[in-house]
């Protein structure tokens, strides 16, 4: 049997399963999704969205890539982050690694892999960034595991970089962004309580932007407020 005739087949039984218990199931996801989450992960294939959070069809969007980056030169990752907050309104935004990520693990070595290097750049800028941390950590282990959470927080701070985010934070309902490691050992996500407030506060002063649009509101008050001419 080939790959494809074997996917067809669960598919198939996959949608006879699902009518089953719910006979009004894809009726319901052909009107349309609203889901509270985006969830940027991976995209190894140990580590599915879906299954590492016990969400169904309709519940997540999700972007995946060679260990879960925020490139702000990233088109496709852009799009992706623009359509859920400003279309979708997702309400939680997840950043997902998994330790012993074969990404990190590449950036963290010496080698050469090809077109990949220039991806493995942005992670070896994590490890620059943090390279005091890491080199304390003697346990080759721990190090790569530490590594892999400090690229997961990065990333969660590229989110705050964009001007996406900075527009939704200034909505009355913004996004929350987390940052979370999924260990493949045993199945359990972990949290590493990146504080969406102290993010914000720390890079502000650098990063912080606002719109045309902003500008000019701010702008506006100023000018109304001239004495008028008397004719």
């Amino acid at each position: 049997m080939s790959g494809v005739e074997e996917i067809l087949r669960n598919n198939r039984q996959w949608v006879a399963d699902k009518n089953a218990q719910d006979p009004d199931f894809f009726k319901r996801l052909a009107n349309g999704q609203h889901p509270k989450y985006l969830f940027i992960g991976c995209s190894d294939s140990r580590v599915p969205a879906s299954g590492i959070t016990g969400t169904g069809p309709g519940e997540m969007f999700v972007h995946r890539n060679i260990a879960n980056m925020v490139v702000h030169t990233d088109m496709n990752l852009l799009s992706v982050l623009q359509y859920a907050v400003e279309v979708l309104g997702v309400k939680d935004i997840l950043v997902v690694g998994h330790y012993g990520c074969g990404g990190v693990a590449a950036a963290a070595s010496n080698k050469q892999y090809g077109l990949i290097d220039n991806w493995l750049t942005n992670i070896r800028d994590v490890i620059r960034t943090h390279e005091t941390e890491i080199l304390r950590i003697k346990d080759e282990q721990q190090r790569a595991r530490r590594l892999v959470e400090l690229n997961v927080i990065e990333q969660v701070r590229n989110l705050a970089k964009t001007n996406i985010i900075q527009n939704a934070m200034r909505g009355e309902n913004p996004p929350r962004l987390h940052g979370l490691v999924y260990d493949i050992a045993d199945g359990v996500l972990k949290d590493l309580q990146v504080d969406n407030s102290a993010v914000f506060s720390e890079m502000e002063h650098i990063y912080g932007t606002e719109s045309p649009v902003e500008a000019e509101e701010e702008a506006a008050p100023a000018s109304q407020s001239e004495p008028q001419s008397v004719a």
